[in-house]
């Protein structure tokens, strides 16, 4: 089992559009994926076209009622399977951030249930705030993702949770392996160009080449509840979601 956590503090970077059409390319591969929406706002719930569920049915319920995550666990059309969530997820900081071994629980759910199927790629859509729900999902995680969109204030927000992500690594012992992805990029701007050529010297070997184009599908699929691929297979978004788990695969970054 692979776990990796897709996380930005900054919102509007891409983080659900990034694992709604990684875990639909990985399924399209046969790959079996799992995706796990752990956003109160239930983006990559409802961009997979789940809609009204009871807080009973989600992943709410693993953390206020201990159920397991297999009756949880949706399939979607794409073959790759869901844990939903629910705004009810607001909650867990006040209600359960002093219960002893909380940042563990989603570690320990997915260790007891997925463990011995270590071909399980599981994709995990953060929260931008960096509570419980984000740290269950980074100490959870052997590697994260981190879409950076195209502009100036995405930039410094990367700089930012570089250096809180340091500061997580001193507990945990070692280097939470990352790969940094630019969204949002248009060619027809200087802007995005530069942005690029200053992730890759900041960050060098750990940024993707692979850019992901602003395109109408990748903002329209999720309103029809669609990952690109399903939306519109032969646009530039699939292509590039494409090209990106195929960069990703090559490296290694979804094995056990």
């Amino acid at each position: 089992m692979s776990v990796i956590a897709v996380f930005n503090q900054k919102g509007g970077v891409g983080k659900t559009t990034t694992t709604l059409n990684l875990i639909a390319a990985l399924a399209r591969r046969g790959k079996f994926p799992l995706g796990i929406d752990l956003d109160p706002q239930a983006h990559l719930t409802l961009a997979s076209g789940i809609r009204n569920l009871p807080s009973s049915e989600t992943i709410y319920a693993f953390y206020s009622a201990q159920k397991p995550l297999s009756q949880i666990m949706r399939e979607l059309p794409s073959g790759a399977h869901l844990i939903p969530a629910h705004m009810e997820l607001f909650k867990i900081d006040s209600l359960y951030g002093r219960t002893p071994n909380i940042t563990s629980a989603l570690k320990i759910g997915l260790t007891q249930e997925l463990l011995p199927d270590e071909m399980i790629p599981v994709l995990i859509d953060c929260s931008p705030m960096l509570g419980v729900l984000s740290l269950n999902a980074v100490f959870a995680a052997q590697r994260l993702l981190i879409p950076v969109s195209a502009d100036y204030l995405s930039l410094q927000g990367v700089n930012r949770l570089d250096a809180a992500l340091k500061v997580l690594e001193k507990p945990l012992g070692k280097r939470i392996e990352r790969r940094i992805v630019i969204t949002r990029f248009d060619s027809r701007r200087r802007l995005s160009y530069d942005i690029f050529d200053q992730l890759r010297e900041h960050y060098g070997k750990d940024l993707c080449e692979t850019r992901i184009s602003e395109t109408v599908s990748l903002a329209e699929s999720p309103v029809h509840g669609q990952d690109v691929f399903t939306f519109a297979p032969h646009g530039q978004g699939a292509k590039d979601y494409n090209s990106l788990v195929e960069e990703l695969l090559g490296k290694g970054f979804f094995n056990p």
